[in-house]
Order: C-alpha cells, then sequence, then structure tokens
C-alpha cells in the first residue's frame, strides 16, 4: 500500500510537472498573441466556464473515485448506474446555456463579445463529462500512468493548435478568438478520452441487465456527490460572480469598463496562473492522497491516515516556502521571462504568502473528503465564499480598484484554510 502511494505520487508529481510546463508555455502563446484587453475577456469567461463543468460534473468524479477505492462494488454496475445521471445533467446544461447566453453576455458581463463564447461553453459539456469520469475510474484504482499520459498528449496538441492558428486569427474579432480559445478543448478531450480508453480492462462484457440502474449505487453516489457539488458550485458561483460584481460596482464609483478588464485581464491572467504554478505538486499529492487515505480510514487505521497527511502537509510547507520566497524577490524577472511584460509585479508580492497558505488547503480538504466529512469541505466553502463575494462588493465601493479582488482573495484563503485546520484537528 505505501509503495503504491509512493509510487501514484511521483507519477503525478512527474505527470504535472510536464503538464504545468506545458500549460504554461500555451498560457505564454495566448498571452502574446492577442491582445491584454482580449486576454481580459477570455479570463472573465473563465468563471462562466469553470461554474458549468462543477455542475456538469456534479462532484461525481471524486465519488466514483472514493468508492471504486473503497473495493466494495461491482465497479461496472456503478459507472453504468451513474451514466443517465450524467446524460440528463449534460443536456439539460446545454440548454439552460443557449437560452441565457445572451442575457449573461449583454446584461451582467456587459460585453457582446462573450456571447459566442458562452454558446462555444455548451459545446463542450459533454465531453468534459466523459473525461472526468474515467479519471475518477483511474484515481479511484490508484493508477495514474493513463490519467498523466492524457493529460500530457491533451495539451501537446493545444500547444500544437494554438501555436499553428492564433497568429492566423489574431486580428480578427475578440468574439471569433474566445470561441477558438475554447473550441479546442472539444478536440483535446476527445484525445484525452480515447487515449484513457485505452487502459480500461478488456475483458468486459455489457449486457441488458448492466444497464439496469441500481439505486443503491446511486444513493451511495450522491451521498457523497451532492456535499461535493455543492462546495465547488458555491465557490464557482463566487467565482461567475467575481468579474459581474466587479465591473458593477467599480463602474457605479467611476472606474471605466476598458480599466476593470485591463487590470482583470493582467490578475486572472498574468498573476494568478503564475503564482499557482508550483501547485502542481500539492495537487499531485493531494490526488494520490484520496484513494490511499479512503482506504486506511475504512479499515480505521488512522494512524496511517495521520502520517499520509503529515507527509502531505510537510511538503506543501516546503514548497509553498519556496515559492513565495522567489515570488517575493524577484516578480519583474519572471513575469518578463515569461510573458514579456512587467505588469502585476505589486499584485504578486501582495499575493504570494497567500497563495502559500492556499498550498496547505489542498491537501486538507481532500483528506475531509477521503474520510467521509464532504459536508465540512462544503461549509467551509459556502464560508469563503460569502466572505469574498460580501467584501469584494464593500471593498469595490471603497475606490481602491481591483486591489478590493487582491483583498477578497487572501481573506477566503486565510478563513477557509483555518476552517479545515480547526476541523481536520477534531476528526482526527
Amino acid at each position: 500500500m505505501k509503495n503504491k502511494f509512493i509510487k501514484t505520487t511521483l507519477i503525478l508529481i512527474i505527470g504535472s510537472l510536464i503538464t504545468k510546463v506545458l500549460s504554461m508555455i500555451i498560457k505564454i502563446i495566448i498571452t502574446r498573441s492577442i491582445p491584454t484587453e482580449t486576454l481580459g475577456l477570455y479570463m472573465m469567461l473563465t468563471p462562466t466556464l469553470l461554474l458549468v463543468v462543477n455542475i456538469t460534473n456534479s462532484g461525481l468524479p471524486i465519488a466514483i473515485s472514493k468508492l471504486i477505492a473503497e473495493d466494495t462494488r461491482n465497479n461496472k454496475k456503478l459507472l453504468l448506474s451513474l451514466l443517465p445521471i450524467q446524460i440528463i445533467i449534460d443536456v439539460i446544461m446545454m440548454i439552460v446555456l443557449f437560452i441565457i447566453a445572451p442575457f449573461l453576455s449583454t446584461n451582467l458581463l456587459k460585453n457582446k463579445d462573450l456571447y459566442l463564447g458562452i454558446i462555444s461553453i455548451s459545446l463542450i459539456i459533454p465531453f468534459t463529462s466523459i473525461s472526468s469520469i474515467i479519471r475518477g475510474y483511474f484515481f479511484g484504482k490508484s493508477n495514474a500512468l493513463p490519467i498523466t499520459l492524457s493529460s500530457i498528449v491533451e495539451l501537446l496538441t493545444k500547444l500544437t493548435i494554438y501555436y499553428t492558428f492564433l497568429p492566423l486569427i489574431k486580428l480578427k474579432d475578440n468574439s471569433y478568438i474566445i470561441c477558438f480559445l475554447i473550441l479546442t478543448t472539444v478536440v483535446t478531450e476527445i484525445i484525452s478520452i480515447i487515449i484513457m480508453m485505452l487502459f480500461l480492462p478488456r475483458n468486459i462484457d455489457v449486457n441488458k441487465k448492466d444497464l439496469l440502474p441500481r439505486l443503491d449505487y446511486i444513493k451511495d453516489t450522491l451521498s457523497i456527490s451532492i456535499p461535493n457539488t455543492t462546495s465547488k458550485l458555491i465557490g464557482s458561483i463566487g467565482y461567475f460572480l467575481e468579474p459581474i460584481i466587479l465591473i458593477s460596482t467599480l463602474k457605479y464609483v467611476g472606474y471605466s469598463t476598458k480599466y476593470i478588464t485591463y487590470q482583470y485581464g493582467i490578475i486572472s491572467g498574468y498573476v494568478i496562473p503564475l503564482l499557482i504554478l508550483p501547485s502542481f505538486i500539492t495537487t499531485s499529492i493531494s490526488q494520490a492522497l484520496l484513494p490511499n487515505i479512503t482506504k486506511d480510514y475504512t479499515k480505521g487505521n488512522i494512524k496511517g491516515v495521520k502520517r499520509k497527511l503529515r507527509i502531505a502537509i510537510t511538503l506543501s510547507v516546503f514548497i509553498g516556502f519556496i515559492s513565495t520566497f522567489i515570488f517575493i524577490s524577484i516578480p519583474n524577472l519572471l513575469l518578463r521571462f515569461i510573458y514579456h511584460t512587467d505588469k502585476g509585479i505589486k499584485y504578486i508580492r501582495v499575493l504570494s504568502p497567500i497563495i502559500f497558505i492556499e498550498y496547505i488547503n489542498t491537501p486538507l480538504s481532500t483528506t475531509l473528503e477521503s474520510i467521509g466529512k464532504s459536508k465540512i469541505n462544503m461549509l467551509g466553502s459556502i464560508i469563503g465564499t460569502l466572505i469574498r463575494v460580501l467584501s469584494l462588493f464593500i471593498l469595490s465601493l471603497c475606490r481602491i480598484g481591483l486591489w478590493s479582488l487582491i483583498i477578497s482573495i487572501s481573506l477566503n484563503t486565510i478563513v477557509t484554510t483555518t476552517y479545515y485546520i480547526i476541523k481536520i484537528n477534531n476528526y482526527l
């Protein structure tokens, strides 16, 4: 068990390092190929994309991972029982997006150029859902190779497409550029799904009885996925409301839409991606942690749970300390090397210690999920999101520009991490 945990963690860390490098190269290509204002519009649509993905996934990947890790059910029937639920959710969400796209783009996000981008998001829904479910299966099996390989090939494909075609369309309207960036995901997700399916067991026979959903499996899955979905959904709603609140409130106190979009593009397009770059290590550790802690906790091995959590937090603190020191010391060099810009230095120096706290947050929330405390994650997400949204609105009225966003992000991270630490101490 211990060797498998270490092997899975190493594969995920190495794979995540490669994918992070590829993601960063993709980000560099995007930021250098399109204007900052276009980047700002694209980043304003990202919260909508995240919200849609979290709704359609419905927490199923994590639930599948946990239930398969317990190894007490028929995995084939488990996946087939959940398939109809996923199809229904996907269809409903696609219809909803088509209906609300005009209102969302024009009335809430205040830009008609985002209309086609919202329509494009609806088209990627079924592909991201299938991909997430298959990933959940492999995580439950502690088999990191298919996930890692598919992610690398997926990003290499996206990198090739962006590098080849972005220079050709950079002079097009903002709406066409944004649609291209989003719809590329359809191609890359299909490739990712095909690769992962090659690693699925070959001796699977599906008959009519297997297609009948098992209510007990559905009930077990929903008991995990609903709190998890609610948690992510609340966080995504807060993230979704972020650009809406910023644009509306800052315009009300006198800032121009162009200024808000430009500064939001700097924070969301340059600052945040740079600061979370090292988080691939803590994310990889947490992904490997979930099935292993689930098995230990199911067997009553609390010492094993504590030991793995202690290792994860120690590594997270170590990575966070080094990253924070670098970000505070040489943010200008990093920005110039990666993005060919020096915009966002002040934001980086203020946010980097906060992101250090976020590194600890990831293994804590994963541990709570693993020991069946999804509702604690949900409550933490509610508290953090409320603080983020309310503080963002109030601070935006104080005429401090986009610093209202920086402060609200900081408050959210500090409060939720503190809450998780308290709860982990109570349970373990």
